[in-house]
């Protein structure tokens, strides 16, 4: 299990040592100047000076911000849109959209087959939306975890509640956000005018489905008030039941100022989960994929963890990702893992669009798509990656 250590690419514990250095396998990238066809302009609130090279408002819709990725086992990805342009005051004309993208690793680009907006045309939120289509937008959700149920549906984790949030196969919002029994961060539209106990951004972050489909198990980027210093909440919410179990696990960062990305199980008490430092470019230190197992051996309270990739410290011997030797992946929020065989990850970076500028300073960063192959086999559930 970790404990609080230096935020430094070579920091080591117990049970760290067991995968050596991950190796590239492929490399993709769509520019971030990519936007949904015919879509309405966005970016209106962001002023019109240039970032990174860019000036808003926009044309388009920007297909951005990949917070979330479901494996659709065809060799295409469903990939969820981040909020938006970073809070709730500026997304407003953000449309939340679910992207169907497919890599191409000999061209080294990523296409985009095409997608759909969330709406909630049955008028189950609530609260007052920005959108009388009720379109949803990144100043009403803050949409960061995706997965797809047995049915088809997709259930959706947010930040600003924090909210679960259930959608059809078109999108359309299924019932009432569900809120997180005991937690309210402070875009949370019941408030009243009480005090948050969670800070800003900092909700579901990652969620993972349990390898027999029955179970989610959503985790909270940030620390609930009250509870230790670096540590996060993974709760369990029953499928068949909508509601949740009440049981809960910590998840504990390696340092407080940490966030984690994603989250995916590999088995009924694995999970694989990213942890992150706020940087970006040379600055970045910490960019790690963790296994996380809840059955806790040392006893410490938290899941215990080992490393399996440090994806600042990648082999490349071909010069995939560009010049042979070692490959980084230096982004500030790295978002997305998926399991593709024992071995091999997929791994996709959430560029922030335009604000990000992790892989050349002063350019807006692309959305990255890498698979990368592990020293050892992860003895997944074989149900991870059918």
């Amino acid at each position: 299990s970790s404990t609080a250590t230096p935020a430094t690419p070579s920091a080591a514990g117990p049970d760290r040592g067991a995968f050596g250095q991950a190796t590239l396998t492929g490399f993709a990238s769509l520019p971030a100047q990519t936007f949904v066809p015919g879509s309405e302009p966005s970016g209106s609130l962001l002023g019109t000076a240039p970032v990174n090279g860019i000036t808003p408002p926009f044309p388009g819709q920007p297909v951005q911000g990949f917070s979330g990725i479901v494996r659709r086992h065809d060799g295409t990805y469903d990939v969820l849109s981040d909020n938006g342009f970073g809070n709730k005051a500026n997304s407003s004309d953000f449309l939340l959209r679910i992207h169907r993208i497919k890599p191409d690793f000999r061209a080294k680009s990523v296409q985009v087959l095409g997608g759909f907006n969330l709406t909630d045309p049955r008028g189950l939120v609530p609260f007052p939306l920005t959108r009388q289509d009720r379109t949803l937008t990144g100043a009403d959700f803050d949409v960061e975890s995706i997965v797809r149920t047995t049915d088809g549906t997709y259930w959706i984790g947010d930040e600003f509640g924090p909210f679960l949030l259930h959608f059809d196969r078109k999108g359309r919002l299924l019932q009432a956000p569900i809120e997180l029994p005991g937690v309210k961060a402070p875009e949370n539209p019941a408030l009243n005018g009480g005090q948050p106990n969670l800070a800003s951004s900092k909700g579901y972050e990652g969620m993972a489905r349990s390898v027999d489909g029955r179970r989610l198990y959503p985790l909270l980027e940030g620390t609930v008030n009250g509870d230790p210093a670096g540590t996060l909440r993974m709760n369990e919410f029953d499928l068949r039941k909508g509601a949740y179990t009440g049981r809960r696990w910590t998840y504990r960062l390696d340092d407080p100022s940490h966030s984690i990305g994603d989250a995916i199980a590999v088995d009924r008490n694995r999970f694989l989960i990213i942890e992150r430092d706020n940087l970006q470019g040379d600055a970045a230190k910490v960019k790690r994929i963790y296994l996380a197992d809840m059955r806790d051996r040392d006893g410490d309270g938290a899941l215990d963890k080992t490393l399996v990739a440090d994806l600042l410290n990648i082999a490349d011997p071909r010069g995939l990702g560009g010049t042979a030797g070692t490959f980084r992946f230096p982004f500030q929020t790295i978002e997305d893992v998926a399991i593709l065989d024992d071995r091999t990850l997929a791994v996709l970076d959430d560029n922030n669009f335009p604000f990000s500028n992790g892989r050349t300073p002063g350019q807006a960063d692309d959305n990255e798509f890498i698979t990368i192959k592990l020293t050892q086999g992860l003895q997944a559930d074989p149900r991870v990656s059918r």
